[in-house]
């Protein structure tokens, strides 16, 4: 009896691989998915900077200011400003129990620009106004956020 034979085939290529073209869809795909995220952090960002400014100026002074008052039978005048509430008056330091703010430092906005302060107020006209400049740094513009 004959051995039976072999019978030899020719190797089958890998059909599960990706190939070269789809690696390259993919990559494309992530790549812009990763653009849009980019782009639409900023935008979230910019958005959290002016709550975190509203808030501050509608109740993070408010406790301050009312201390100020309570402890020096008003606010501070628009002269004094809100470094009232860190430092002693000159003319009023019998009465000044402060700082008033912790860290004993000014606070600025989330743009690096001091707060505004005016009293007695012309958007609040039995109180203060207390406001930030906003994105753009300039005063008196749309973009203002205050506490009116």
């Amino acid at each position: 009896m004959k051995p039976a034979s072999r019978v030899f085939r020719p190797a089958r290529r890998a059909t599960g691989a990706f190939t070269l073209l789809e690696i390259l869809v993919v990559l494309a795909i992530i790549g812009l998915l990763v653009s849009l995220a980019v782009t639409n952090v900023g935008n979230l960002f910019s958005g959290s900077q002016k709550d975190i400014a509203k808030l501050f100026v509608t109740q993070s002074l408010q406790a301050p200011l009312n201390a100020y008052r309570i402890h020096m039978g008003d606010f501070p005048s628009t002269a004094e400003g809100l470094a009232a509430l860190v430092a002693t008056p000159a003319n009023r330091a019998d009465r000044w129990r402060g700082p008033y703010l912790q860290d004993s430092k000014l606070p600025v906005d989330p743009w690096g620009e001091p707060y505004q302060y005016r009293y007695p107020g012309v958007k609040n006209k039995n109180g203060y106004d207390l406001w930030s400049k906003g994105p753009d740094k300039t005063d008196g513009t749309d973009d203002d956020i205050g506490n009116w």
